[in-house]
């Protein structure tokens, strides 16, 4: 095993913000199993072969002299004078994934391009070197976003995918050694600048804290791989991403510096099992700076307070990259670390191999209510505009349903999307849907969500670059009527009688009721209880009448309409089991498990010594808001008063039934929104409104605080419930 990264180590620099929780090297039984997880993600296919390595090294040196010949030629129109046109310069800086060394084949490679102050972004970048590159016949696919939250350039040079950013410096020229590590590289750069930069920052800052940079690659590819399998890597799908996982993993090889891959993704999933968020995972302090950008802080941010599973960038200016995170994901990905642990603990006791781990979540049997989202558009190009709005915005649905059903209706977002081939301007997502454990069926009411769904259509209908073409349909769907093309092969799999622990998160033997859905008219759900046996179950749908009521279509806005037409669906009957409802702090007096037996491998002595070191790690203070906010910033849009022409008089129309929701219910229940557009594949780290977190430097800075009004509008919900509020 490598070495690289232990100079840290043997210089008596402590990584982390607090002492290591074991110091313990390797033994027999870690090495063999290494051996095996190294071997298995080989045979996965994860890593590169040595000729497409060259190619991207290729491609990337290429590149680098692009922006070079670019930067000259925008400096001669700029009427510079020939010194400083001999000496115009910008560089290309790697991040995410290729630069942490874990991409594998086929992956994108994330670069950032480094201009000077006179290479203006949207003239010049998404001008002048557009233009050079889409002259090029090695460029292909070339699809600028100069409105995303990190404005980027999307293209193919030689095949290989590109993701290129830019960052305008305060300087004339830019030096070939230019260190972007440095604070003082942010002076004087404007907000997209600063989260174009904070990219290559945090990835490097990430190698510089821990303390074996080839275990750390190796456990993080581990991670990432088992992330996507179990269906909980999409940090626009409100899971994590690749800067998570990189940032929760390096944490780990913090706590337990000396030992192997092996150890570390059991330690990965025993730790995260048992973290009591919100409290932060930090790699190091937060520092506010010299240059007073805002950082992350909940104790005097109280948009942060609400942050439910922050995860702190290492760099300045400190961010929460885990800020799409809600309650439901939170609670889907925690049942995760917990199947995770429970296969590492039996994996040790039963001397198993990697494959149970890895297993693929099946989503499609793992529920029995869906929410389908269907979107279309008339063209590749505004497909893949609006494919990136809507994708940017389904995290939000998620937030709605669980505010306006007071979090007792649950939702599962898949991380991906479904097309059944024949449209390639077409495609579906989905949100599984259940019920919170212990939520009483209260007289067989229903979730009447009609009006959570019109409103988060009003929201997507305030697209700003809508063209004609571009529609979005939501329907409530039952498992029997998944549509086949979800499955691969396009053939839907037998379902057995039972389904295994590992393949769904709700035991097939649990208590889940039956949804039906009535006319829109009506708020009521007859709910039945009973064991989900085949028999029962066939009866149950024999005798159920499914009405498949869809959401509102967006079609071009209709000033003469009225008013906008709107079927929503009525859910109710879902079940939810192993639910996280309370986040807990460090206040909070939870008891953590641990095995009081020595471990196999001998890295840690005794159990208890681990509980304790890891209640001490849990010890720090962290502030939050344990509260259900009455104001959820979550949901909170920027102003624009643009959207009002667009949003106004928006038609809303059902392909299955036709009932009008009144146009002031719209109207009260719209978001406006930006406009700029998110593609979902680039890992994008917000520049929220922070000032200042623990442990840190104390320099006080202050910022202004929106509060927007959130209106619940289910009534017969909250009568059911017994909730007052």
């Amino acid at each position: 095993m490598g070495t690289q990264g232990f100079n840290a180590q043997n210089n008596g620099q402590r990584l982390g913000i607090t002492e290591p929780i074991s110091l313990g090297g390797p033994s027999e039984y870690d090495v063999i199993k290494t051996n095996e997880l190294e071997q298995f993600l080989a045979d996965a296919g994860l890593y590169e072969s040595h000729e497409e390595a060259i190619s991207r090294e290729e491609v990337l040196g290429r590149l680098d002299q692009i922006v070079k010949i670019w930067v000259k030629k925008v400096s001669r129109a700029r009427g510079l004078n020939d010194q400083l046109v001999q000496e115009a310069n910008a560089k290309i800086f790697t991040f995410g994934s290729y630069r942490l060394g874990v991409h594998g084949p086929g992956a994108d490679i994330d670069t950032l391009c480094v201009g000077p102050r006179h290479a203006d972004r949207f003239e010049d970048f998404f001008g002048e070197l557009k233009r050079m590159l889409i002259e090029m016949p090695d460029v292909t696919d070339m699809h600028p976003v100069p409105d995303a939250h990190v404005p980027v350039m999307k293209f193919k040079l030689n095949g290989v995918s590109i993701d290129l950013l830019y960052a305008k410096l305060s300087l004339w020229v830019i030096p070939e050694d230019l260190d972007i590590s440095q604070d003082s590289i942010l002076q004087n750069a404007d907000e997209q600048t600063v989260r174009s930069l904070n990219g290559c920052r945090v990835t490097d800052q990430i190698l510089r804290l821990v303390p074996n940079i080839q275990n750390f690659r190796t456990t993080l590819r581990c991670m990432r791989f088992w992330a996507k399998r179990r269906g909980v890597y999409s940090n626009v799908a409100g899971f994590l991403g690749g800067i998570n996982w990189a940032l929760l993993v390096a944490r780990i090889c913090q706590l337990y510096p000396n030992a192997l891959p092996n150890m570390l993704v059991s330690r990965f999933f025993r730790v995260y099992t048992q973290w009591r968020w919100p409290n932060p995972v930090m790699l190091c302090a937060i520092e506010e700076g010299s240059l007073g950008l805002q950082i992350w802080d909940p104790r005097r941010n109280h948009k942060d307070k609400f942050h439910l599973m922050p995860i702190i960038t290492p760099a300045y200016p400190s961010m929460n990259s885990s800020y799409n995170v809600s309650s439901s994901t939170l609670r889907i990905m925690t049942d995760e670390f917990k199947r995770g642990h429970d296969i590492c603990e039996a994996m040790v006791l039963n001397n198993g191999g990697w494959l149970e781990l890895f297993e693929p979540y099946r989503f499609f049997e793992a529920y029995k209510n869906y929410l389908q989202i269907d979107i279309a558009a008339g063209n590749d190009g505004d497909m893949l505009n609006w494919k990136g709005w809507v994708e940017s915005r389904l995290r939000y649905l998620v937030l709605k349903i669980e505010r306006d059903t007071f979090k007792m209706l649950q939702c599962h977002p898949h991380p991906g999307d479904f097309s059944d081939g024949s449209n390639p301007f077409h495609c579906s997502y989905f949100l599984g849907l259940q019920r919170k454990e212990g939520v009483p069926v209260n007289d067989g009411k229903k979730f009447d969500i009609r009006l959570t769904v019109g409103e988060f259509k009003a929201n997507v209908g305030s697209y700003l670059s809508w063209k004609p073409g571009m529609d979005i349909n939501i329907t409530h769907i039952k498992r029997r009527d998944i549509p086949s093309f979800v499955f691969p092969g396009g053939i839907r799999p037998s379902r057995p009688t039972r389904l295994s622990v590992e393949g769904r998160r709700v035991p097939e033997t649990s208590a889940v009721s039956s949804v039906s859905l009535e006319t829109a008219n009506s708020l009521d759900v007859n709910v039945v209880d009973g064991p989900d046996d085949d028999t029962s179950k066939r009866k149950r749908e024999d005798d159920d009448t499914l009405t498949k009521l869809t959401a509102p279509k967006i079609v071009k806005p209709d000033v003469s309409s009225g008013g906008p037409s709107s079927i929503t669906p009525l859910l109710g009957d879902v079940k939810v089991v192993n639910v996280i409802d309370q986040i807990g702090t460090s206040v909070v007096k939870n008891e953590i498990m641990y095995q009081n037996n020595d471990e196999i491998n001998g890295v840690i002595t005794s159990g208890n010594a681990e509980k304790i070191a890891f209640e001490k790690l849990m010890a720090g203070p962290c502030e939050s808001d344990q509260r259900a906010p009455q104001e959820l910033e979550e949901l909170e849009e920027p102003d624009n008063s643009n959207i009002q022409e667009t949003t106004k008089g928006v038609n809303l129309e059902s392909s299955t039934n036709k009932e009008v929701v009144t146009s002031a219910t719209i109207k009260n229940a719209s978001d406006t929104s930006s406009s700029y557009q998110l593609t979902g594949s680039l890992e994008e780290l917000e520049a929220p409104e922070l000032d200042l977190p623990l442990p840190r430097v104390i320099h006080p800075t202050t910022g202004p605080q929106k509060k927007p009004i959130i209106r619940f509008s289910f009534t017969s919900l909250a009568k059911a419930t017994g909730n007052s509020s």
